[in-house]
């Protein structure tokens, strides 16, 4: 499995960015996916989660309400739309699969991981 995370850069305080995360394999379908975070010097954190169908997500409080998960299936996809874009959301992006199907914050729970797209929200 492979995981390529695509559409970080720059942007003001704000403003909106929509990162993509492509897989390889046939199963995509049958797991549930989440994003990751890491800012300099800090651990990475969870910042949402879909389920297999898409029919669940679960978000960090810091970015509930500001930032939507989804996927399609179809085209082997996980995005993450932000809005309301702030200085602290800069880090670096990862996106990772679960191996199970429901969606989880427990960094465990993520067997496969893309090598991360750098977001930076300047103020």
């Amino acid at each position: 499995v492979q995981l390529q995370a695509s559409g970080g850069g720059l942007v003001q305080a704000g403003g909106s960015l929509r990162l993509s995360c492509a897989a390889s394999g046939r199963t995509f379908s049958s797991y549930a996916m989440g994003w990751f975070r890491q800012a300099p010097g800090k651990e990475r954190e969870f910042v949402a989660a879909i389920n297999w169908s898409g029919g669940s997500t679960y978000y960090a409080d810091s970015v509930k309400g500001r930032f939507t998960i989804s996927r399609d299936n179809a085209k082997n996809t996980v995005h993450l739309q932000m809005n309301s874009l702030k200085p602290e959301d800069t880090a670096v992006y990862y996106c990772a699969r679960n191996r199970y199907t429901y969606s989880s914050s427990y960094y465990p729970d993520y067997d496969y991981w893309g090598q991360g797209t750098q977001v930076t929200v300047s103020s």
